[in-house]
């Protein structure tokens, strides 16, 4: 089955073009909110996932545009390593301003739409939602934030619209290229390719109304952070 009309948060780049990619092929029609323009030539709006209202005003244009939103798939994500005391305020704000209040923003305006097609939402966590390290206080906080909005939404909207959370480990994308070195995963690192994971989101979004994946660990068999 075709997975209609989709929206993807971080659609430019990293798991989010791959799961843009996937959509396309498999029938359907990725609809990409990113803050830059992606290569691909998917229909794409400008937006700030730090400012909740920009990214409402997309998921707002897009169902202008096309009358209706089968799927939604929050890709977006950053990151900002270090202790909790050497990072600046306003640079932890924005992973969880852009991780999880942009994530709850999207998914806020597109729930009409879902809930008349009787869509799917996959939110995507991380590895680092489930278990937390040094250094990232921030991501963690947001991530874990973000497991639980997933888990409450699916509670709230049981019947109504599919929720999937999805738990990645890491992948092989430009995610890690602007840390420093410590930060960086070592050469030696088992990453996920995006496509492969591209491809579990797919199948989250293609599932008929009143089946649901609820939630998926998908990492390489060989990743660190899991368990």
């Amino acid at each position: 089955m075709t997975t209609g009309n989709v929206i993807i948060t971080g659609g430019a780049s990293g798991l989010g073009a791959a799961t843009a990619d996937a959509v396309h092929e498999a029938g359907g029609v990725p609809l990409v909110i990113d803050v830059r323009q992606p290569d691909s030539t998917y229909e794409f709006v400008k937006a700030d996932l730090a400012d909740g209202r920009e990214a409402e005003r997309a998921v707002e244009e897009f169902a202008r545009r096309h009358g209706r939103i089968d799927g939604v798939f929050t890709a977006a994500g950053i990151d900002v390593c270090g202790r909790l005391e050497d990072v600046p305020a306003t640079d932890w704000e924005r992973v969880v301003q852009v991780n999880l209040l942009g994530t709850a923003a999207v998914v806020r305006a597109a729930l009409p739409y879902l809930i008349e097609s009787h869509g799917t939402v996959v939110t995507c966590a991380s590895t680092l939602g489930i278990k937390a390290v040094s250094d990232a206080t921030a991501y963690c906080a947001a991530k874990f934030g973000v497991v639980g909005f997933t888990r409450a939404l699916a509670a709230e909207t049981a019947g109504s619209v599919g929720v999937t959370l999805l738990i990645p480990g890491g992948m092989s994308t430009a995610f890690f290229d602007s840390r420093t070195e410590q930060y960086r995963p070592p050469a030696d690192a088992k990453l996920n390719d995006p496509a492969a994971v591209a491809r579990t989101v797919l199948f989250a979004l293609g599932q008929p109304p009143g089946c649901e994946v609820r939630e998926l660990v998908v990492c390489s068999s060989e990743e660190s952070s899991w368990p």
